[in-house]
Protein backbone atom coordinates (compact mmCIF):
# COMPACT_ATOMS: atom_id res chain seq x y z
CA UNK A 1 0.00 0.00 0.00
CA UNK A 2 1.45 3.66 -1.05
CA UNK A 3 2.05 6.01 1.54
CA UNK A 4 -0.90 7.83 0.43
CA UNK A 5 -3.22 5.08 0.25
CA UNK A 6 -2.11 4.24 4.19
CA UNK A 7 -2.75 8.00 5.35
CA UNK A 8 -6.48 7.99 3.01
CA UNK A 9 -7.00 4.03 4.80
CA UNK A 10 -6.25 5.32 8.10
CA UNK A 11 -9.17 7.56 8.47
CA UNK A 12 -12.02 4.60 9.17
CA UNK A 13 -15.22 4.88 8.17
CA UNK A 14 -18.05 5.14 10.79
CA UNK A 15 -21.51 3.74 10.50
CA UNK A 16 -24.26 5.90 11.97
CA UNK A 17 -25.26 4.91 15.23
CA UNK A 18 -28.37 5.52 17.04
CA UNK A 19 -26.27 5.83 20.31
CA UNK A 20 -25.57 8.51 21.94
CA UNK A 21 -23.25 10.13 24.48
CA UNK A 22 -23.63 9.33 28.22
CA UNK A 23 -24.68 12.63 30.25
CA UNK A 24 -21.90 12.45 33.16
CA UNK A 25 -22.25 10.17 36.02
CA UNK A 26 -20.72 7.76 38.21
CA UNK A 27 -21.39 4.50 38.35
CA UNK A 28 -23.85 3.88 40.79
CA UNK A 29 -22.09 0.23 41.36
CA UNK A 30 -19.68 1.91 43.22
CA UNK A 31 -20.80 2.63 46.54
CA UNK A 32 -17.96 5.36 47.35
CA UNK A 33 -16.52 7.16 44.64
CA UNK A 34 -12.52 6.02 45.61
CA UNK A 35 -13.24 3.06 44.80
CA UNK A 36 -14.37 3.63 41.33
CA UNK A 37 -11.36 6.34 41.03
CA UNK A 38 -9.11 2.71 41.71
CA UNK A 39 -10.95 0.77 39.67
CA UNK A 40 -10.93 3.45 36.83
CA UNK A 41 -7.15 3.47 37.12
CA UNK A 42 -6.81 6.88 38.71
CA UNK A 43 -4.70 6.35 41.13
CA UNK A 44 -0.95 5.84 40.75
CA UNK A 45 -0.10 7.38 43.82
CA UNK A 46 -1.65 8.96 46.75
CA UNK A 47 -1.08 9.48 50.56
CA UNK A 48 -2.79 7.72 52.79
CA UNK A 49 -5.50 5.49 50.65
CA UNK A 50 -7.04 4.07 53.66
CA UNK A 51 -8.00 8.05 55.01
CA UNK A 52 -8.83 8.87 51.29
CA UNK A 53 -11.30 6.59 50.86
CA UNK A 54 -12.80 7.60 54.37
CA UNK A 55 -12.33 11.27 53.86
CA UNK A 56 -14.32 10.79 50.16
CA UNK A 57 -17.47 8.57 51.88
CA UNK A 58 -17.95 12.21 54.34
CA UNK A 59 -19.09 15.14 54.24
CA UNK A 60 -17.58 17.42 51.05
CA UNK A 61 -14.69 18.33 50.78
CA UNK A 62 -12.88 20.79 48.89
CA UNK A 63 -10.24 20.00 46.58
CA UNK A 64 -8.43 21.54 43.94
CA UNK A 65 -6.30 20.81 40.87
CA UNK A 66 -4.06 23.16 38.81
CA UNK A 67 -3.30 24.54 35.63
CA UNK A 68 -0.26 25.98 34.49
CA UNK A 69 -0.54 28.63 31.33
CA UNK A 70 2.53 26.87 28.92
CA UNK A 71 0.40 27.06 25.90
CA UNK A 72 -2.72 29.24 24.89
CA UNK A 73 -4.70 25.49 25.21
CA UNK A 74 -5.15 22.49 27.31
CA UNK A 75 -4.61 19.16 25.81
CA UNK A 76 -4.95 15.46 26.78
CA UNK A 77 -3.11 14.97 29.45
CA UNK A 78 -5.07 17.95 31.42
CA UNK A 79 -8.41 16.28 30.21
CA UNK A 80 -7.11 12.99 32.96
CA UNK A 81 -7.32 15.99 35.50
CA UNK A 82 -10.68 17.66 34.28
CA UNK A 83 -12.45 14.12 34.36
CA UNK A 84 -10.97 13.40 37.49
CA UNK A 85 -12.51 16.54 39.13
CA UNK A 86 -15.75 16.14 37.61
CA UNK A 87 -16.22 12.65 38.71
CA UNK A 88 -15.31 14.14 42.29
CA UNK A 89 -17.57 16.75 41.92
CA UNK A 90 -20.35 14.25 40.70
CA UNK A 91 -19.82 12.59 43.97
CA UNK A 92 -20.52 15.92 46.16
CA UNK A 93 -17.64 17.43 46.62
CA UNK A 94 -16.66 20.79 45.62
CA UNK A 95 -13.90 21.37 43.06
CA UNK A 96 -11.50 24.80 42.34
CA UNK A 97 -10.28 25.01 39.25
CA UNK A 98 -6.87 27.08 39.57
CA UNK A 99 -5.16 28.93 36.93
CA UNK A 100 -1.60 29.72 37.41
CA UNK A 101 -1.07 33.52 36.64
CA UNK A 102 2.38 33.25 38.85
CA UNK A 103 3.45 29.56 38.01
CA UNK A 104 3.11 29.99 34.66
CA UNK A 105 5.57 33.25 34.69
CA UNK A 106 7.72 30.24 36.19
CA UNK A 107 7.71 26.65 34.92
CA UNK A 108 7.29 23.65 36.28
CA UNK A 109 11.17 21.68 35.78
CA UNK A 110 11.03 19.67 32.60
CA UNK A 111 13.06 16.13 33.33
CA UNK A 112 15.63 18.01 30.34
CA UNK A 113 16.32 21.53 30.06
CA UNK A 114 14.69 24.80 31.39
CA UNK A 115 11.58 26.02 30.03
CA UNK A 116 11.64 29.39 27.97
CA UNK A 117 9.95 31.82 29.71
CA UNK A 118 7.18 33.89 28.23
CA UNK A 119 6.44 37.34 28.60
CA UNK A 120 4.05 38.54 31.43
CA UNK A 121 1.58 40.09 28.48
CA UNK A 122 1.61 36.02 26.89
CA UNK A 123 0.57 34.41 30.41
CA UNK A 124 -2.02 36.43 31.04
CA UNK A 125 -3.76 36.22 27.82
CA UNK A 126 -3.12 32.24 28.27
CA UNK A 127 -4.26 32.27 31.85
CA UNK A 128 -7.59 33.80 29.98
CA UNK A 129 -7.77 31.12 27.48
CA UNK A 130 -7.33 28.37 30.36
CA UNK A 131 -9.99 29.41 32.62
CA UNK A 132 -12.72 29.56 29.99
CA UNK A 133 -11.56 25.72 29.11
CA UNK A 134 -11.62 24.68 32.35
CA UNK A 135 -14.90 26.31 33.14
CA UNK A 136 -16.75 23.86 30.39
CA UNK A 137 -16.29 20.54 32.14
CA UNK A 138 -16.79 21.80 35.90
CA UNK A 139 -20.92 22.56 36.72
CA UNK A 140 -21.32 25.64 38.18
CA UNK A 141 -24.20 25.53 39.84
CA UNK A 142 -25.63 23.99 43.08
CA UNK A 143 -24.11 22.99 46.51
CA UNK A 144 -20.66 21.47 44.90
CA UNK A 145 -20.33 24.46 42.29
CA UNK A 146 -16.82 24.57 41.41
CA UNK A 147 -14.55 28.30 41.76
CA UNK A 148 -12.25 29.14 39.50
CA UNK A 149 -8.84 31.11 41.09
CA UNK A 150 -5.75 32.85 39.74
CA UNK A 151 -2.88 32.18 42.22
CA UNK A 152 -1.32 35.47 40.88
CA UNK A 153 -3.72 36.75 43.51
CA UNK A 154 -2.43 35.84 46.27
CA UNK A 155 1.36 35.61 44.89
CA UNK A 156 1.68 39.27 43.41
CA UNK A 157 1.30 40.96 46.66
CA UNK A 158 3.80 39.19 48.73
CA UNK A 159 7.14 40.56 48.80
CA UNK A 160 10.44 38.20 48.50
CA UNK A 161 11.40 39.15 51.84
CA UNK A 162 7.79 38.53 53.50
CA UNK A 163 8.25 34.96 50.88
CA UNK A 164 10.88 34.11 51.94
CA UNK A 165 10.53 34.21 56.28
CA UNK A 166 6.75 33.13 55.92
CA UNK A 167 6.89 30.45 53.73
CA UNK A 168 10.62 29.71 52.53
CA UNK A 169 11.61 29.04 55.96
CA UNK A 170 9.66 26.03 56.42
CA UNK A 171 11.58 24.56 53.69
CA UNK A 172 14.43 21.87 53.76
CA UNK A 173 17.17 22.28 51.03
CA UNK A 174 17.96 18.48 51.11
CA UNK A 175 14.08 17.85 50.67
CA UNK A 176 13.62 19.67 47.72
CA UNK A 177 16.53 18.49 46.16
CA UNK A 178 15.45 14.40 46.14
CA UNK A 179 12.30 15.80 44.57
CA UNK A 180 12.23 13.29 41.07
CA UNK A 181 11.79 16.72 38.85
CA UNK A 182 14.80 18.48 40.44
CA UNK A 183 17.12 15.36 41.05
CA UNK A 184 16.58 14.63 37.51
CA UNK A 185 17.72 18.36 36.11
CA UNK A 186 20.48 18.47 38.50
CA UNK A 187 22.04 15.17 37.09
CA UNK A 188 21.94 16.77 33.34
CA UNK A 189 24.31 18.66 31.25
CA UNK A 190 21.57 21.92 32.16
CA UNK A 191 21.31 21.59 35.52
CA UNK A 192 18.18 23.73 37.17
CA UNK A 193 18.46 27.61 37.67
CA UNK A 194 16.92 28.61 41.22
CA UNK A 195 14.19 30.12 39.54
CA UNK A 196 12.77 26.71 38.39
CA UNK A 197 14.09 25.70 41.64
CA UNK A 198 11.48 27.15 43.72
CA UNK A 199 8.45 26.42 41.83
CA UNK A 200 7.72 23.37 44.45
CA UNK A 201 7.27 26.49 46.97
CA UNK A 202 5.29 27.92 44.72
CA UNK A 203 2.49 25.37 43.89
CA UNK A 204 3.10 24.55 48.31
CA UNK A 205 1.84 28.30 48.62
CA UNK A 206 -0.97 27.64 46.54
CA UNK A 207 -2.28 24.27 48.70
CA UNK A 208 -1.89 26.74 51.76
CA UNK A 209 -3.70 29.73 50.46
CA UNK A 210 -6.24 27.37 49.49
CA UNK A 211 -6.83 25.35 52.27
CA UNK A 212 -6.88 28.26 54.45
CA UNK A 213 -9.58 30.65 52.52
CA UNK A 214 -11.33 27.28 51.39
CA UNK A 215 -10.85 25.16 53.71
CA UNK A 216 -8.96 22.90 50.61
CA UNK A 217 -7.79 19.59 52.04
CA UNK A 218 -7.07 17.43 48.85
CA UNK A 219 -4.76 18.02 45.36
CA UNK A 220 -5.18 16.27 42.23
CA UNK A 221 -2.38 16.09 39.66
CA UNK A 222 -0.19 13.61 37.25
CA UNK A 223 2.32 11.76 39.47
CA UNK A 224 5.01 13.14 37.45
CA UNK A 225 4.24 16.38 39.47
CA UNK A 226 4.33 14.29 42.78
CA UNK A 227 6.97 16.35 44.38
CA UNK A 228 5.01 19.29 43.74
CA UNK A 229 2.03 18.02 45.22
CA UNK A 230 3.41 16.81 47.97
CA UNK A 231 5.24 19.91 48.90
CA UNK A 232 2.13 21.78 49.50
CA UNK A 233 0.86 18.54 51.74
CA UNK A 234 4.11 18.93 53.58
CA UNK A 235 3.92 22.66 54.24
CA UNK A 236 0.57 22.68 55.35
CA UNK A 237 1.30 20.04 57.70
CA UNK A 238 4.45 22.29 59.36
CA UNK A 239 2.14 25.57 59.25
CA UNK A 240 -1.18 24.70 60.21
CA UNK A 241 -0.43 21.53 62.03
CA UNK A 242 -2.81 19.35 60.07
CA UNK A 243 -3.03 16.46 57.32
CA UNK A 244 -4.38 17.39 53.82
CA UNK A 245 -4.03 14.69 51.27
CA UNK A 246 -3.01 14.94 47.10
CA UNK A 247 -3.36 12.23 44.84
CA UNK A 248 -1.67 11.40 41.29
CA UNK A 249 -3.03 10.08 37.94
CA UNK A 250 -0.68 8.05 35.94
CA UNK A 251 1.15 9.15 33.02
CA UNK A 252 -0.99 7.99 30.04
CA UNK A 253 1.01 5.98 27.73
CA UNK A 254 0.26 3.31 24.54
CA UNK A 255 0.64 -0.49 25.33
CA UNK A 256 3.95 0.01 23.25
CA UNK A 257 5.47 2.53 24.97
CA UNK A 258 5.13 5.80 23.09
CA UNK A 259 3.99 8.79 24.57
CA UNK A 260 -0.02 9.21 24.51
CA UNK A 261 -1.62 11.95 22.12
CA UNK A 262 1.65 13.24 20.92
CA UNK A 263 2.42 12.20 17.33
CA UNK A 264 5.56 13.77 15.01
CA UNK A 265 4.97 16.75 17.27
CA UNK A 266 1.12 17.28 17.10
CA UNK A 267 -0.74 17.27 20.00
CA UNK A 268 -4.25 16.82 20.87
CA UNK A 269 -5.37 19.88 22.20
CA UNK A 270 -9.02 20.73 23.60
CA UNK A 271 -9.13 24.26 21.83
CA UNK A 272 -11.11 22.99 18.57
CA UNK A 273 -8.75 26.01 16.55
CA UNK A 274 -5.63 23.86 17.35
CA UNK A 275 -6.90 20.34 17.46
CA UNK A 276 -10.18 20.06 14.87
CA UNK A 277 -12.99 17.76 16.42
CA UNK A 278 -12.30 15.86 13.51
CA UNK A 279 -9.13 15.09 14.57
CA UNK A 280 -9.48 14.38 17.94
CA UNK A 281 -12.44 11.87 16.95
CA UNK A 282 -10.10 10.08 14.43
CA UNK A 283 -7.08 10.46 16.96
CA UNK A 284 -9.71 8.52 19.78
CA UNK A 285 -11.12 5.65 16.60
CA UNK A 286 -7.50 4.59 15.80
CA UNK A 287 -7.12 3.66 19.28
CA UNK A 288 -5.04 0.35 19.44
CA UNK A 289 -7.46 -2.72 20.38
CA UNK A 290 -4.49 -2.96 23.53
CA UNK A 291 -5.47 0.21 24.65
CA UNK A 292 -9.29 0.73 24.32
CA UNK A 293 -10.11 -0.82 27.33
CA UNK A 294 -7.91 1.23 29.29
CA UNK A 295 -9.35 4.51 27.61
CA UNK A 296 -12.71 3.37 28.13
CA UNK A 297 -12.34 3.86 32.17
CA UNK A 298 -10.55 6.35 31.93
CA UNK A 299 -12.26 9.10 29.20
CA UNK A 300 -15.81 8.39 29.69
CA UNK A 301 -18.51 8.09 32.24
CA UNK A 302 -19.91 4.50 31.21
CA UNK A 303 -20.00 2.06 33.59
CA UNK A 304 -18.41 -1.54 34.83
CA UNK A 305 -21.09 -2.84 32.92
CA UNK A 306 -21.05 -1.30 29.87
CA UNK A 307 -17.55 -1.57 29.66
CA UNK A 308 -17.12 -5.23 30.46
CA UNK A 309 -19.61 -5.48 27.24
CA UNK A 310 -17.07 -4.04 24.98
CA UNK A 311 -14.38 -6.06 26.40
CA UNK A 312 -16.58 -9.14 25.13
CA UNK A 313 -17.25 -6.95 21.61
CA UNK A 314 -13.07 -6.30 21.32
CA UNK A 315 -12.70 -10.51 21.74
CA UNK A 316 -15.24 -11.43 20.04
CA UNK A 317 -15.26 -9.09 17.03
CA UNK A 318 -12.36 -6.57 16.44
CA UNK A 319 -12.95 -5.93 13.09
CA UNK A 320 -16.57 -3.99 13.79
CA UNK A 321 -14.59 -1.37 16.10
CA UNK A 322 -17.36 -0.77 18.34
CA UNK A 323 -15.14 -0.04 21.60
CA UNK A 324 -13.91 2.69 19.52
CA UNK A 325 -16.24 4.37 18.00
CA UNK A 326 -17.86 4.35 21.68
CA UNK A 327 -14.59 6.01 22.94
CA UNK A 328 -14.63 8.37 19.87
CA UNK A 329 -17.82 9.49 20.47
CA UNK A 330 -18.22 9.70 24.33
CA UNK A 331 -14.72 12.24 24.62
CA UNK A 332 -15.27 13.93 21.63
CA UNK A 333 -18.89 14.73 22.93
CA UNK A 334 -17.25 15.70 26.30
CA UNK A 335 -15.26 18.01 24.77
CA UNK A 336 -16.99 19.65 21.70
CA UNK A 337 -20.22 19.50 22.02
CA UNK A 338 -23.11 16.66 20.49
CA UNK A 339 -23.67 19.01 17.83
CA UNK A 340 -19.64 19.15 16.90
CA UNK A 341 -19.70 15.40 17.27
CA UNK A 342 -22.53 15.00 14.97
CA UNK A 343 -21.18 16.48 11.93
CA UNK A 344 -17.81 14.54 12.62
CA UNK A 345 -19.56 11.80 12.12
CA UNK A 346 -21.42 13.15 9.52
CA UNK A 347 -18.40 13.99 7.68
CA UNK A 348 -16.53 10.39 7.79
CA UNK A 349 -19.80 8.87 6.29
CA UNK A 350 -20.09 11.35 3.47
CA UNK A 351 -16.28 10.99 2.70
CA UNK A 352 -16.80 6.75 2.46
CA UNK A 353 -20.01 7.11 0.42
CA UNK A 354 -22.56 6.80 2.77
CA UNK A 355 -23.73 10.38 2.72
CA UNK A 356 -24.36 13.80 0.49
CA UNK A 357 -21.12 15.98 0.84
CA UNK A 358 -22.55 18.88 -0.20
CA UNK A 359 -24.88 18.64 3.14
CA UNK A 360 -21.94 19.17 5.31
CA UNK A 361 -20.91 21.53 7.36
CA UNK A 362 -17.59 23.83 5.75
CA UNK A 363 -15.78 23.88 8.79
CA UNK A 364 -15.67 20.19 9.78
CA UNK A 365 -15.05 19.45 5.97
CA UNK A 366 -12.51 21.74 5.81
CA UNK A 367 -10.77 19.94 8.74
CA UNK A 368 -11.78 16.41 7.59
CA UNK A 369 -10.03 16.93 4.15
CA UNK A 370 -6.54 17.82 6.44
CA UNK A 371 -6.25 14.60 7.90
CA UNK A 372 -6.24 13.55 4.49
CA UNK A 373 -3.17 13.92 1.54
CA UNK A 374 -4.37 17.12 0.31
CA UNK A 375 -3.35 20.19 -2.12
CA UNK A 376 -4.33 23.97 -2.98
CA UNK A 377 -4.89 24.44 -6.78
CA UNK A 378 -6.44 27.15 -8.66
CA UNK A 379 -10.29 26.57 -9.83
CA UNK A 380 -9.75 25.06 -13.34
CA UNK A 381 -6.77 22.26 -12.44
CA UNK A 382 -7.26 19.50 -14.50
CA UNK A 383 -8.07 16.46 -12.62
CA UNK A 384 -4.85 14.96 -13.44
CA UNK A 385 -2.54 17.30 -12.12
CA UNK A 386 -4.88 17.63 -9.18
CA UNK A 387 -4.01 13.53 -8.61
CA UNK A 388 0.00 14.21 -8.94
CA UNK A 389 -0.42 17.53 -6.68
CA UNK A 390 -1.82 14.93 -3.36
CA UNK A 391 0.07 12.27 -4.55
CA UNK A 392 -2.84 9.53 -5.07
CA UNK A 393 -0.10 9.10 -8.55
CA UNK A 394 3.25 9.55 -9.18
CA UNK A 395 2.49 11.09 -13.06
CA UNK A 396 0.54 12.59 -15.56
CA UNK A 397 0.48 9.68 -17.53
CA UNK A 398 -0.51 7.15 -14.55
CA UNK A 399 -3.27 9.73 -14.02
CA UNK A 400 -4.67 9.27 -17.00
CA UNK A 401 -4.63 5.15 -16.96
CA UNK A 402 -6.41 5.77 -13.75
CA UNK A 403 -9.11 7.86 -15.38
CA UNK A 404 -9.51 5.30 -18.12
CA UNK A 405 -10.13 3.01 -16.36
CA UNK A 406 -13.06 4.30 -14.57
CA UNK A 407 -10.84 4.71 -10.88
CA UNK A 408 -11.41 8.21 -10.32
CA UNK A 409 -13.67 10.51 -9.14
CA UNK A 410 -14.55 13.85 -7.71
CA UNK A 411 -16.71 15.00 -5.56
CA UNK A 412 -18.89 11.41 -5.83
CA UNK A 413 -19.02 12.09 -9.48
CA UNK A 414 -16.86 9.68 -11.69
CA UNK A 415 -14.33 11.37 -14.10
CA UNK A 416 -15.08 10.22 -17.64
CA UNK A 417 -12.50 12.68 -19.13
CA UNK A 418 -9.13 13.38 -18.51
CA UNK A 419 -9.48 17.02 -19.54
CA UNK A 420 -11.63 17.00 -16.53
CA UNK A 421 -10.99 20.11 -14.33
CA UNK A 422 -11.90 21.07 -10.92
CA UNK A 423 -13.55 23.80 -9.10
CA UNK A 424 -14.28 23.16 -5.38
CA UNK A 425 -17.71 22.64 -5.42
CA UNK A 426 -18.35 21.62 -2.17
CA UNK A 427 -19.02 23.65 0.97
CA UNK A 428 -15.96 25.84 1.71
CA UNK A 429 -14.87 26.01 -1.62
CA UNK A 430 -13.16 22.20 -1.30
CA UNK A 431 -13.41 19.18 -3.27
CA UNK A 432 -12.60 15.84 -2.52
CA UNK A 433 -10.60 13.14 -5.16
CA UNK A 434 -11.06 9.58 -4.49
CA UNK A 435 -8.88 6.68 -6.61
CA UNK A 436 -10.26 3.43 -6.48
CA UNK A 437 -12.81 3.07 -3.23
CA UNK A 438 -10.11 3.45 -0.68
CA UNK A 439 -7.96 6.16 -1.42
CA UNK A 440 -9.14 9.67 -0.69
CA UNK A 441 -7.23 13.19 -0.97
CA UNK A 442 -8.53 16.80 -0.63
CA UNK A 443 -8.20 19.59 -2.63
CA UNK A 444 -8.78 23.28 -1.31
CA UNK A 445 -9.73 25.81 -4.24
CA UNK A 446 -8.49 29.25 -4.90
Amino acid sequence: MTQPEQAADSVKRVPETAVTALAPANDPAFGNVWDELLWRGLVHVSTDQDALRDLLAGDPITYYCGFDPTAPSLHLGNLVQLLLMRRLQLAGHKPLGLVGGSTGLIGDPRPSAERTLNTKETVAEWVGYLRSQVERFLSFEGDSAARIVNNLDWTAPLSAIDFLREIGKHYRVGTMLKKDAVSARLNSEAGISYTEFSYQILQGLDYLELHRAYGCVLQTGGSDQWGNLTSGVDLIHRVEGVSVHAIGTPLITNSDGTKFGKSEGNAIWLDPAMCSPYRMYQFWLNTDDADVLPRLKIFTFLTRDEIDEYARLVEAEPFRRAAQKRLALEVTTFVHGPDATSAVIAASEALFGQGDLTQLDAATLRAALEELPNAAVASGTPVVQALVDTGLVTSLSEARRAIAQGGVSIDGARVEDDAATVHGTLPGSVSVLRRGKKTLAGLFVD
